[in-house]
C-alpha cells in the first residue's frame, strides 16, 4: 500500500481559511481597553491631601485611567449623583412633564436658599433640590424604582427603603466603576428610554461649554456617611473623543467639597483631554 504524505496541521500551517477566520475575529472583537494606575493623578489627590478615587474612560472603550482601584470598586452612599438616574426615570415615567414644568414650593424653609422657591426640573438639578426629587419620588413609587434600578443594574439597593429618601440615607451604594458603567448605558442610549428623555437629561446635566469641550455633570455630597463622601461624576465631549469620569472622596468639612471639581478637571487637563 502507498503512504499517503503526511502535511503539516492547521497549527502549523494555516490555511487561507485559517487566515481570514482570525483576521475576521481581530476586526469583530472590540479593543480591550488598558487599564492603568496614573502617577500623575495620584500626585494631584496628594497635594489636596486627600483620600479617594478617579475612573477615567474613554467611550470608545480604548482606555481607563485609575488612581486607587481598590477603592473604585467600593460601593458608597450614591448621594446626589442619583439625581442623573432619577431624572431619567422621572420624565419617563411621566411624574413631571417635562424640563420647563413648575413645581411649585409650599413655602417651608430649607437650609439652602435656592431649594426656597418654585423649581423646573432643570433648576432642581442645578440646585440639587432635595425637597424637588422627594415629591418626584413620591409620584414615582417604591415598584417603579425597582424596575428600573435592576434594568439598570445600577449598584445595591437595601430593603425595605423609604421611597423618598434611599438615596440620601444610604441605602442605595454604588462604586465608581459602576458610576462609570451606568454613564456609558446613559450616553449610548441602551436603556429603554424615549429619545426626548435621554435629550433632555443632556440638556439638564449640562455643566460648562469651554472652547474644545463640553462637559456634563453632577455633584453629590454624602452627609450622613462617616466618613462623609463627595462625588462628581459625567462625561467630557471633545473633538477627539468622549470620556466618562467618576469621582468620589472623603469629606472632612463642607470647604472642601470644591475640590470634587477642582480634582476632576486638574485630572483631565493633566491626562490632556481638555486645556483649560
Amino acid at each position: 500500500m502507498t503512504r499517503q504524505p503526511t502535511w503539516p496541521s492547521d497549527s502549523t500551517r494555516p490555511t487561507l481559511r485559517v487566515r481570514l477566520r482570525w483576521l475576521l475575529l481581530a476586526i469583530l472583537i472590540p479593543v480591550t481597553a488598558v487599564q492603568a494606575e496614573d502617577a500623575e493623578i495620584a500626585a494631584l489627590f496628594a497635594e489636596a491631601g486627600v483620600q479617594g478615587t478617579l475612573v477615567l474612560a474613554r467611550l470608545d472603550g480604548q482606555a481607563v485611567i485609575l488612581h486607587n482601584a481598590a477603592r473604585a470598586e467600593q460601593r458608597l452612599p450614591v448621594a446626589s449623583t442619583f439625581k442623573v438616574f432619577n431624572t431619567l426615570i422621572a420624565l419617563e415615567e411621566g411624574a413631571i412633564s417635562g424640563i420647563d414644568e413648575v413645581m411649585p414650593w409650599d413655602g417651608r424653609p430649607h437650609p439652602y436658599p435656592d431649594w426656597n422657591q418654585d423649581q423646573t426640573l432643570k433648576s432642581a438639578f442645578s440646585v440639587s433640590c432635595v425637597w424637588c426629587y422627594q415629591r418626584l419620588a413620591e409620584r414615582i413609587g417604591a415598584e417603579r424604582y425597582r424596575v428600573h434600578l435592576a434594568q439598570a443594574d445600577y449598584g445595591e439597593l437595601q430593603e425595605p427603603f423609604v421611597t423618598n429618601a434611599f438615596w440620601l440615607d444610604g441605602s442605595l451604594t454604588i462604586s465608581a466603576q459602576e458610576q462609570v458603567r451606568f454613564l456609558r448605558q446613559v450616553i449610548e442610549r441602551r436603556l429603554p428610554y424615549r429619545p426626548q428623555t435621554y435629550a433632555d437629561l443632556r440638556v439638564i446635566m449640562l455643566a460648562e461649554e469651554g472652547r474644545d469641550f463640553r462637559l456634563f455633570a453632577k455633584t453629590g455630597w454624602a452627609a450622613r456617611a462617616t466618613p462623609q463622601i463627595g462625588w462628581y461624576v459625567g462625561y467630557v465631549e471633545t473633538a477627539e473623543a468622549s470620556w466618562i469620569f467618576a469621582l468620589n472622596i472623603d469629606i472632612r468639612d463642607e470647604s472642601e467639597l470644591p475640590l470634587r471639581q477642582s480634582l476632576t478637571r486638574a485630572s483631565l487637563q493633566a491626562k490632556g483631554i481638555i486645556d483649560e
